[in-house]
């Protein structure tokens, strides 16, 4: 909410440094924790960062912070707080509008059989091998790869090279300028890809990308960026269903549940992305383009603002008892797929990917359950976004 003139305070919170945390399995960062109960607005420093930045951590706010054009993705690129681009509506919005067919429910029906396909594949694979194998290895990484492929409409033979491109663009463990000359290799490989299809009228990605090139409504430039960071999202989502199953097989009931209700999954699966701590820290930050006033704080023009879709996620007012994984919650109107003209434009296709994962995994292998304590399976480290690293299983 927007306080008047009057109310606006000049008192500025103190500095909060927010230490990059080796956190384990599906801890929740306790410093965040910290960070919501102090208030719901806190000034942090990054140990990546310069300077200091907003942070605001109630459902609302946050809600408020991504939908006000007054708070700019686009100006970021004046400031030194991150190196990726990002364009603010009206630019956005025509980009994101060339593609949007592929995104919504019908376009990502179009790929549903052959992901099932592609998974029954992998998980035949599976058991064909025999027990123990590693889960994120043999199926929740090569599986998510493949459906993003499908969807970009990236050929077969291809997909192995996109794949290594992805981990060393989004891995800091191989340093800045390998991951910079990773992303201009797949880059170079999109701009050709959609060069080539300028006149496609196919139904994936860069088809839809080549032909919005074709017809000048975006550039190729502009098309490369998009189809980079929506090949990028992909990998989240391995990430994300290697937490889900480590919560699952470390919480029994939770997939049993599961086995017996098949029917509940896809709300169970809402709640399972609404509870899990998906990422390290906070994402990316926006500039206050005038000054702007929230819950009496005056957020001053060219201050940088961060958002915790995590911690919106744990707001109390809106997700009671937010603490517990509640399979009937309803509804569950989470952010884990963000907010806001920036939201995750693959949040439908990720899941479709949970979905075919949670059925094909819980249904045909009964016994599925972790090959060592859970404190024994490996989390990544240093990735903004959360994993196991391998999640070693039998069953």
């Amino acid at each position: 909410m927007a306080a008047t003139e009057e109310t606006i305070t000049e008192i500025l919170p103190p500095i909060r440094h927010w230490p990059a945390l080796r956190l384990n399995g599906v801890d929740f960062d306790p410093v965040l924790t910290e960070l919501m109960r102090e208030g719901p607005l806190t000034r942090i420093q990054l140990p990546d960062g310069e300077g200091w930045a907003w942070l605001v951590t109630r459902y609302d706010d946050v809600r408020t912070v991504t939908e006000d054009p007054r708070f700019s993705r686009e100006a970021v690129m004046d400031q030194p707080v991150t190196r990726l681009g990002f364009l603010d509506p009206p630019d956005h919005t025509r980009l994101r509008g060339s593609v949007a067919a592929a995104f919504t429910a019908q376009g990502v029906e179009r790929v549903r059989e052959t992901s099932r396909r592609m998974l029954d594949e992998l998980v035949d694979e599976l058991v064909q091998d025999g027990p123990p194998a590693d889960l994120t290895a043999t199926v929740l990484t090569p599986f998510p790869s493949a459906v993003i492929c499908e969807l970009m409409g990236v050929p077969a033979t291809d997909r192995h090279g996109m794949h290594t491109w992805t981990r060393l663009i989004l891995s800091s463990s191989h340093g800045a300028k390998v991951g910079e000359r990773a992303r201009d290799e797949m880059g170079a490989y999109f701009g050709d890809l959609i060069g080539l299809r300028e006149g496609s009228s196919g139904e994936d990605v860069t088809s839809l990308l080549g032909a919005a090139v074709g017809r000048g409504e975006v550039t190729l430039e502009e098309a490369v960026g998009l189809a980079v960071l929506v090949q990028l999202g992909g990998e989240a989502v391995t990430h994300n269903s290697g937490q889900m199953f480590y919560l699952l097989l470390t919480r029994p009931d939770l997939a049993e549940r599961l086995r017996a209700e098949p029917e509940i999954r896809p709300r169970a699966i809402e709640e399972l992305l609404r509870w899990i701590p998906h990422r390290n820290a906070v994402g990316l930050s926006r500039i206050a383009l005038e000054d702007v006033g929230i819950r009496g704080v005056r957020i001053r023009a060219g201050d940088a603002i961060y958002v915790s879709y995590l911690a919106a996620n744990r707001d109390p007012d809106v997700f009671p008892y937010p603490e517990t994984i509640d399979f009937s919650r309803g509804p569950d109107p989470h952010l884990s797929f963000g907010s806001g003209p920036h939201h995750c434009p693959g949040q439908m296709v990720a899941r479709l990917t949970c979905e075919l994962l949670v059925d094909a995994l819980l249904d045909r292998l009964p016994g599925l359950r972790l090959a060592v304590e859970p404190e024994r399976v490996p989390f990544r480290r240093g990735a903004s976004v959360r994993g196991p690293e391998a999640l070693p299983v039998t069953w």
